[in-house]
């Protein structure tokens, strides 16, 4: 590119020399595009990550959203019973609708449960702010220090 005994510039794509105006521009274009390919990778990360926090908040939500059906059919059949019951004190018809009640009753305490878990274990995004935090420094050439 230069004499050899020319100071040198080492680039991340080539090596310039130091001083020369078209080799100032080059530099600048290469940080220019390192930048750019760091920002794309950046939100590319983001991206699946918030894709992958979706998904198990979904679960979670899912999970809670059985425990709901399942409430309103503990509701219905205890109801049902109650009202089975009363009206026909003898009959064992009645209680085997509130033993029907009791289960789904059961069903949405295990489905609560489950739910609640699964929401609890939704992360977020650590990768992205952690790989973020990086970017300041880099830009300044302190990438080793973080």
């Amino acid at each position: 590119m230069g004499n050899l005994g020319e100071d040198q510039i080492q680039g991340s794509h080539e090596t310039y020399v130091k001083g020369e105006v078209s080799s100032i521009g080059a530099l600048i274009s290469d940080i220019a595009n390192d930048l750019s390919t760091l920002m794309r990778q950046e939100v590319e990360l983001a991206k699946a990550e918030a894709r992958e926090s979706a998904q198990r908040a979904g679960k979670g939500a899912g999970m809670l959203g059985g425990a709901g059906a399942a409430a309103s059919y503990a509701v219905l059949f205890l109801s049902i019973a109650l009202w089975w019951a009363i009206g026909d004190l003898i009959d064992s018809l009645g209680w085997s609708a509130v033993i029907v009640g009791v289960l789904w009753a059961i069903v949405a305490a295990v489905l609560a449960s489950i739910g609640r878990k699964k929401l609890k274990e939704v992360q977020g995004m650590k990768r992205t702010v952690e790989t973020a935090k990086q970017v300041p420094p880099a830009l300044k050439g302190n990438e080793d220090r973080v």
